[in-house]
């Protein structure tokens, strides 16, 4: 059903946007990917993808907090690929501190990428998706989009706003074979993921594996992390024929972290 539509996909050079690059190519997509990392790791990756599935794979490294970049990457999104049909809004940055010391720089940083993009992605794609009547728009929110922790001001307050923000968002195109959702993962094991482990590792003297357990045991009460593939399958999923009536929805893939609350303010990063 998705072969040679176009998806494009902020903060796609790694982890859960690289996870949605593949499984929309494996679907037919042609795909538009974005995001830092050295240039050549980027070709590398991009040149991969497009060769394991047999589908166009361009890259546009536009700094997403900045309006006229994000302008540039839909317009050469449009100009290699086509209109683009299937958006995920993945891009983010984090800053840790206290509200009283937290930077004012990094606070703006934060809201221009993890928030101001996505409505600056959707406000460039969605005319076009009404017109053709039909389009898919995915923003990644979080656990943290319904509940806090603290010393990360910044990463709860946009998790929370993209909420809202699909909300809005999806009263406005539901007549028009449009929708959006914002997904809210628990703990999945991307590079940042990884980082947390390197650091528990560090601070404890535990391996890998009792990291690992030990950060999942103030977390998911699966015991289980969530891989960055099962987020992406689930956004497959949502542009389906079935996922069609799923429109304006938080939904959260957490291992019942949000049904069984495990974390304490000690274990908050």
């Amino acid at each position: 059903m998705l072969k040679g539509k176009t998806a494009l996909i902020t903060g796609s050079t790694g982890g859960i946007g690289e996870a949605f690059a593949r499984a929309f190519a494996a679907e037919g997509c042609n795909v538009m990917m974005n995001g830092l990392g050295e240039p050549a790791a980027i070709e590398k990756l991009r040149g991969s993808i497009a060769q394991e599935h047999g589908v166009k794979v361009a890259y546009h490294g536009a700094d997403v907090g900045v309006p006229s970049q994000i302008e540039d990457l839909v317009r050469e999104t449009e100009a290699k690929l086509g209109p683009v049909d299937i958006l995920v809004n993945n891009a983010v940055v984090r800053h840790y501190d206290k509200i009283e010391d937290f930077p004012v720089d990094k606070w703006d940083r934060a809201i221009a990428v993890d928030l101001s993009a996505a409505f600056h992605t959707i406000r460039l794609t969605m005319r076009g998706m009404k017109q053709r009547g039909w389009g898919r728009i995915i923003n990644m929110s979080s656990i943290h989009g319904r509940m806090a922790v603290p010393n990360r001001v910044d990463y709860v307050t946009a998790k929370h706003a993209l909420i809202g923000m699909t909300r809005a968002v999806a009263l406005e195109c539901a007549q028009h074979g449009v929708t959006i959702n914002a997904l809210m993962p628990g703990w999945v094991l991307t590079p940042h993921a990884e980082g947390q482990i390197t650091r528990q590792m560090a601070a404890s003297g535990e391996s890998h594996e009792q990291a690992l357990h030990t950060l999942l045991s103030v977390r998911q009460h699966s015991q289980r992390p969530i891989l960055p593939s099962d987020i992406a399958a689930f956004g497959v999923f949502l542009c389906s024929a079935p996922g069609a009536h799923i429109n304006g929805a938080a939904l959260p893939i957490d291992g019942a972290w949000q049904t069984g609350f495990m974390l304490t303010a000690g274990n908050a990063k």
